[in-house]
């Protein structure tokens, strides 16, 4: 293993790599339990959903560690499995399966993409501020997505939102909610998962929730979702306006996460060239396509990696230990399957949080990037799309950089991305 993951040369041994594994698990566990719920509002088995959210985990978390050797962790993506569910599927009435064919689809192109350096060059395109705005944006939304499913955000015809009426379930979310802030303030290891397990306990205490018939069991089937994808359907003219902002938002959501936590880990150069970033967009894009043919939405890079990094992980040991983690929980799925929905969404909000804090790296002083940067993070949440926010960013970033004189900050593959904004608009 030593020489494998070439420990000694990152100044590293087992049992930091072990100890960062287990960190980066304790810190994402909570998608076992969030992804099921997201994706389950689409009419796909719930069960099925637990047991593939898992296998997606391990896969993509274990290609990563042993590919491109970095402590990095994989799962399907939040923001992108809320694009899958509320804009696909219940917003534009794609069918679950057709969804499904539009991620493999979007996951080959990347593939594509990958390969002859488009993604490499789109990363060095994009300015740091809306980068760091497309994360904040996305910690936006999915804290709105958190607040609506707890209840607390409702529907209002007179103010298009307001405040929800305090029934025991949202109590009971709001007293989670508290916990998971409290042991984050604390710096506890796992508080979101923690908080979860907590909440759901509440749950059944107050009757909310029911006891499972076994605590642990053979993982449910994977055959209601699995290969169930629909290629061809996708691939109709009809789809190819969802396709393309599916490709949108995935390209920028596995970028902006990546380049997070490359930054957390050190693989940064003084030039700002990351380090194995194209095995590690290899490693994302494999991920995706094989997560959609399992049966579930685009698997991405997860920033709670970074846990990990500061506990200990440094190379890719520590992402195998996380894979072989998610692999073991498919044990206690008939515990995973009754967390209800008023636990996991506390964890949203949470992560919202997390993708929000390095809002304050964007100087918002010079209205040149102000102005592109909060166009991006406010229109996420109040269009209910990720792709609209990202594509008025980058619209608006290019027109005021051209009309205030500064045309040369704008290359040419930024220049090619505001088109491909404007044609997402249209489509």
């Amino acid at each position: 293993m030593k020489k494998f993951f070439k420990l000694e040369e990152h100044n590293s041994n087992v049992k930091a790599e072990v100890i960062g594994g287990i960190t980066t698990f304790l810190t994402m566990a909570y998608i076992i339990f969030v992804n099921p719920n997201i994706l389950g509002a689409t009419g796909m088995d719930k069960g099925a959903l637990i047991t593939v959210t898992c296998l997606a985990a391990f896969f993509g978390t274990i290609l990563v560690g042993l590919w491109a050797n970095v402590p990095f962790a994989m799962a399907p993506g939040m923001g992108l499995n809320a694009f899958f569910t509320y804009t696909l599927v219940l917003g534009q009435g794609v069918a679950w399966e057709t969804a499904l064919g539009i991620v493999f689809i979007s996951g080959v192109v990347f593939m594509i993409l990958t390969v002859i350096g488009v993604r490499e060059k789109v990363i060095k395109a994009i300015p740091l501020s809306l980068r760091l705005a497309v994360s904040a944006g996305i910690g936006l939304f999915i804290t709105f997505i958190g607040l609506k499913n707890l209840g607390l955000v409702v529907p209002n015809p007179a103010t298009l939102v307001g405040m929800g009426e305090f029934t025991k379930p949202l109590v009971l979310g709001l007293v989670g909610l508290i916990i998971i802030a409290v042991l984050e303030v604390k710096k506890i290891r796992g508080s979101i998962l923690i908080g979860i397990v907590t909440t759901t306990i509440l749950g059944i205490i107050f009757g909310e929730v029911h006891l499972p018939s076994a605590i642990m069991s053979m993982p449910p089937s994977i055959a209601p979702i699995a290969f169930k994808l629909d290629i061809l359907g996708a691939l109709k003219l009809s789809f190819y306006g969802a396709i393309f902002s599916f490709m949108f938002v995935d390209l920028f959501d596995s970028i902006g996460t990546i380049v997070a936590c490359s930054y957390e880990a050190g693989l940064v150069e003084e030039d700002g060239t990351i380090k194995k970033i194209d095995k590690m967009l290899e490693a994302d894009a494999i991920a995706s396509i094989a997560g959609a043919v399992l049966g579930t939405s685009t698997t991405t890079t997860y920033i709670e990696s970074a846990s990990g990094i500061a506990d200990g992980g440094k190379t890719g040991l520590s992402a195998v230990v996380t894979a072989i983690l998610f692999l073991l929980a498919l044990l206690f799925t008939p515990i995973i399957g009754i967390v209800p929905g008023f636990a996991t969404a506390p964890a949203l909000i949470i992560v919202g949080v997390y993708m929000f804090k390095n809002i304050k790296k964007i100087d918002f002083a010079n209205f040149e990037v102000a102005i592109p940067a909060f166009l991006t993070i406010i229109l996420m949440p109040l269009t209910y799309s990720i792709s609209i926010g990202l594509s008025f960013g980058f619209i608006s970033y290019v027109i005021i950089a051209t009309a205030s004189g500064d045309i040369k900050k704008v290359s040419p593959v930024m220049w090619g991305i505001a088109v491909l904004s404007i044609i997402n608009l249209i489509v």
